[in-house]
């Protein structure tokens, strides 16, 4: 899955339009490499979403398509 959808489906992110417009300004990355907002994103990668404010670092433990919204932190696990 690309990564711009996978954080608007686990809900990191609102928007996909966000999520790519964050990529594209090289904020996220995967196993500490830069992500283009088309990058795929498997089950074990660690991502990192850099703020103005900090860091936000998570790990994907499972990857669907759809997921209702109570179910969407299921998806990944928060590492300090």
């Amino acid at each position: 899955m690309r990564i711009d959808k996978f954080l608007k489906v686990s809900r990191i992110l609102k928007r996909r339009t966000v999520a790519q417009e964050a990529c594209s300004e090289e904020k996220v990355l995967i196993n500490g490499k830069q992500a283009k907002p088309s990058t795929a994103v498997k089950i074990g990668d660690e991502v990192q979403i850099l703020y103005s404010a900090g860091t936000f670092k998570f790990r994907v433990l499972n990857i669907k398509e759809t997921v209702k919204k109570e179910e969407a932190s299921s998806l990944y696990e928060v590492i300090s």
